[in-house]
């Protein structure tokens, strides 16, 4: 199957040593936690070539160095169209059009079996390219905003475009996919067909992020991680921390902040805090490996993807529940669901696990099982590859 993979925002290609073409693209080391739709497209794509499927990736050109095309891996293509452009959301729709246009001449001039579209600018694209090609579009949006609202505001400027976009993406799509069932229900409840759906879930790299490999040192105490650059978050963990003690926790985000700092001061655990700094994605195994249990305080992550990381290294969750946290964590076999704004349960539910090794020993097992058998991205790809062919039998 001929696959066009449009990915409007992302930079499949390594960032800092970018390929002549026709060589092959190295992943680049960028920091954890961020460029996940960049992680998911090279992933993906090559789940789907190890498939023997060949994918285009299309990506709007990211910088004046960037080469216009170059294979990312043997059967995946990246042909960047259009002029370049920053990731900030709102350029990137004021450029739709100018992006569309080349996207329409590829399209019409080497036609795909289905045009795959990630995030709602791409679907954009996606859909006024394929008009009247008779290319099925299969749509997945990452992250929906009416579920984003109710957690974090979003841009002023494209909020209120998202919200009444997005399911007009979704009810004119050959075929839509979801990371998690929270985004299918609220898909289903603003129009679009339950039919059409398919959730999917994001993957998870299980050579790169396994139970064996280098671990980071420990310091003698049970170690508690978190990754994150949400102040609200960190200040929860540091505050389970205070009724967790002599655990010590390992908190990894963009930059140590000064009220951070303060308030691990404040709650006199300031000697139990390790600021790790950001984690790369050569980094973030060791660490992962490290600790007793990863803490993921997000109440909007409909892709997981940190948690996943967690489990296939083996490491236990302890995870807000909701969006793809509710879907990979089995509550009690792999890990824990807990409320992201209560910090004394979290701190109960967590000192009962720290304080039975051999039960948290066996979550461990259990998440890297389920991380393998569920996650990994060759069965990713496949039931990816149903939903196009499913999608191609309908249009055709």
């Amino acid at each position: 199957m001929k696959i066009a993979l449009v990915a409007q925002h992302a930079v499949p290609l390594s960032r800092s040593a970018r390929p002549a073409p026709g060589t092959t693209a190295a992943c680049p080391d960028v920091p954890a936690g961020q460029a996940e739709d960049d992680i998911r497209v090279r992933n993906l794509s090559r789940g789907l070539a190890a498939d023997g499927h060949h994918v285009t990736v299309y990506a709007q050109k990211p910088d004046g160095d960037a080469p216009h095309e170059a294979e990312l891996c043997p059967g995946v293509m990246v042909s960047y169209l259009g002029p370049a452009v920053d990731r900030d959301e709102r350029n990137l729709l004021q450029r739709v059009p100018g992006f569309a246009a080349p996207l329409r001449d590829e399209l019409g001039d080497n036609p795909p079996d289905v045009v795959h579209a990630v995030r709602w600018t791409s679907g954009l694209a996606a859909l006024s390219a394929a008009r009247d090609l008779r290319i099925p579009v299969v749509q997945s949006f990452s992250s929906l905003y009416i579920t984003e609202r109710r957690h974090r505001p979003g841009p002023p400027e494209t909020g209120p475009k998202r919200l009444r976009l997005e399911p007009a993406i979704g009810r004119s799509a050959s075929a839509v996919v979801t990371d998690c069932e929270d985004e299918e229900s609220e898909l289903a409840r603003a129009g679009v067909p339950r039919r059409a759906i398919r959730v999917v879930p994001c993957g998870v790299d299980t050579a790169r992020f396994a139970p064996e490999g280098p671990v980071t040192d420990r310091r003698g105490r049970p170690r508690l991680l978190t990754v994150t650059d949400s102040a609200d978050e960190l200040a929860t963990a540091l505050r389970v921390l205070a009724q967790v003690p002599d655990a010590e926790l390992i908190p990894s985000s963009g930059a140590r902040s000064a009220s951070a700092a303060r308030l691990a001061g404040e709650l006199g655990v300031a000697d139990r805090v390790e600021f790790a700094g950001p984690l790369t994605r050569q980094s973030l195994p060791p660490m992962l490996r490290s600790a007793d249990l990863l803490l993921s305080l997000s109440e909007h992550d409909p892709a997981g993807m940190m948690v996943l990381e967690a489990m296939a290294c083996g490491t236990p969750v302890a995870a807000a529940s909701g969006g793809g946290h509710g879907d990979a964590v089995v509550d009690g076999t792999t890990g824990i669901l807990i409320p992201a704004r209560r910090p004394a349960v979290i701190a109960q539910r967590v000192r009962g696990l720290l304080s039975h090794p051999m039960r948290l020993a066996a979550f461990g097992v259990a998440a890297s099982d389920r991380a393998r058998s569920r996650y990994s991205w060759d069965r990713i790809a496949r039931e990816t590859a149903d939903v196009y062919d499913r999608a191609a039998a309908v249009t055709a």
